[in-house]
């Protein structure tokens, strides 16, 4: 089979521009990876715990500082803000396309940077991270969406999961900025690292001022002969090339199918086959966020101070370059060994890692000690950073049909943000040793790496295996497969624009009748529509 990622032999036209449109919208994770990364170095420097502090001081080193709720309450929210971004947008998505969606989400953002750069007290830091993670979390769900619906299927997964790679490239900028100005004697010591945001918002914003509307928003939207030109500039072919031709007829015929089967509510989407697969996408990304990665880039510089390392900002930085480099060979093996092997890979990984760093971080305090609890976090973020970090937004970016995939996408995101919110809530009263705080340390990571052992649990149980399928396929792999064990090996065996000709589409009638029906047509009935196009 050989190393090489292979373009199959029926992929017709060229693949380059929607990688390289898949990869640039990708650098909206930049935002999102930025702004969770910048923070946790911000709440250690000391000219901002100076300013921000409202009179606690902190007896680890007597210095000004703020409290466990208020260090909650501002790193939190900015999950808080993303949470109610997730949910708006499907209606934001569907009402003005995805690419101008993708603008107006990114001056929100803006917003928030605004706010939070001229802030000199709490109340309005908080509400610019609220702002400000409004706009990543209307992102979050829009970026994979664009991605999944201009990505010619045989490479996909690798475009869908540069997304995840742009979020480690922005933790790393924000651990190099924060890095080289923590030890500034003024505001700008914090001030920086925020404003520098202004530029990935901007870069953003222009690019999406020239790059396509999807095709399937707009078959979705019922503008044909634009769905028709945006998939040529895509594929590089004309817009009669019968390849194209039929790829735009298999879109619209799939979509008219799931229409047939009932309307795109949300109401129906948490009902009947659409139930399953909103279930499965739900959980893989509150698990992502359960696997506690974000414990590091939030609370990682604080926590390894107290751990007693030496230069804290330093081990979170090379925590961030582990995270970048090691997202690389997941773009490559989730073509490569699938969806479901490589999450399983991961969560085994992460269970093992973790638990040797509760081990070592409760046992012993050594330097030899702290050697190993920053090699095995290390080993931890290469588990996740490979797997569960791109994976989750592959899989969910191709898990539900055109007519509810901004619905249950900005659903999906939702509950990745809410575990988000919850976990850096949660995080200080679990680690801290303030009054009434549980005080943990190290043994935080058992909590982390046992509910990574409930990961492997559930990719074994509810994820099937979508590699090298269209968008329209995987609703055919739902329709025929009912165990995800049984979906590695499928192989489609029908068109929905053969579905369409047959003109047998009925409230109600499944996949497999109208395959069926078909097949006792006669072949010349399954030929139709391909002959009429």
């Amino acid at each position: 089979m050989g190393l090489k990622l292979k373009k199959p032999d029926d992929a017709v036209g060229s693949a380059t521009p929607a990688i390289l449109i898949g990869c640039f919208v990708a650098f909206g994770g930049v935002l999102f990876g930025y702004d969770t990364g910048t923070i946790g170095g911000i709440l250690a420097m000391k000219e901002w715990r100076d300013l921000f502090s409202t009179g606690f001081t902190n007896p680890k080193d007597n210095q000004p500082d703020v409290t466990a709720n208020e260090s909650s309450l501002i790193v939190s929210i900015l999950s808080a803000g993303t949470f109610c971004g997730a949910l708006a947008a499907a209606p934001t998505a569907d009402t003005f396309g995805r690419r101008l969606s993708m603008i107006l989400e990114s001056l929100m953002f803006t917003f928030g940077v605004v706010l939070q750069t001229a802030a000199t007290s709490i109340p309005l830091f908080v509400a610019g991270r609220f702002f400000a993670g409004f706009g990543v979390g209307l992102l979050s769900a829009t970026i994979p969406l664009y991605q999944s619906e201009t990505s010619p299927k045989w490479i996909r997964g690798a475009i869908v999961g540069c997304y995840q790679l742009a979020i480690t490239i922005g933790l790393l900028l924000a651990a190099v900025v924060n890095n080289a100005t923590k030890d500034l004697q003024d505001t700008g010591s914090y001030r920086i690292p925020i404003a520098v945001q202004f530029a990935w918002a901007i870069i953003l914003i222009t690019g999406m001022l020239i790059l396509p509307e999807t095709p399937r928003y707009l078959i979705k939207s019922d503008k044909f002969d634009e769905a028709a030109k945006s998939l040529a500039r895509l594929r590089r072919l004309d817009i009669s090339h019968p390849s194209l031709v039929q790829e735009l007829a298999e879109i619209q015929a799939n979509h008219e199918y799931e229409l047939s089967l009932g309307k795109a509510t949300y109401y129906e989407i948490f009902r009947g086959p659409l139930r399953k697969r909103l279930t499965t996408g739900c959980l893989l990304q509150g698990l992502q966020q359960l696997t506690g990665v974000n414990f590091i880039f939030y609370y990682g510089t604080s926590y390894f101070k107290n751990s007693g390392i030496d230069n804290p900002f330093v081990v979170t930085l090379i925590t961030s370059i582990v995270n970048v480099l090691s997202t690389l060979p997941g773009l490559y093996m989730v073509e490569k060994w699938g969806r479901r092997p490589l999450l399983l890979f991961g969560a085994v990984g992460m269970f093992v890692s973790q638990f040797i760093v509760a081990i070592v971080g409760t046992t012993t305090s050594s330097t030899v000690a702290n050697q190993v609890l920053i090699a095995f976090v290390c080993f931890y973020i290469f588990f996740f950073a490979s797997s569960w970090g791109p994976v989750a937004w592959v899989v969910t970016g191709e898990l539900f049909p055109l007519k509810a995939r901004a619905k249950c996408l900005s659903m999906t995101t939702a509950t990745n943000w809410l575990l988000n919110w919850a976990i850096a809530y949660s995080t200080p009263y679990l680690v801290s040793d303030g009054p009434g705080d549980l005080n943990l340390g190290s043994k935080v990571f058992f909590i982390w790496g046992g509910w990574c052992l409930i990961c492997s649990v559930f990719v074994t149980m509810y994820i099937y295996e979508t590699k090298g399928l269209s968008l329209e396929e995987v609703d055919e792999l739902y329709a025929k497969v009912s165990k995800a064990w049984q979906s590695p090996g499928f192989v489609p065996s029908m068109n929905f624009s053969d579905v369409r000709e047959l003109t047998v589409v009925g409230k109600g009638d499944t996949l497999v009748t109208l395959e069926i029906g078909g097949r006792e047509k006669g072949p010349s009935a399954l030929s139709n529509h391909a002959e009429t196009v």
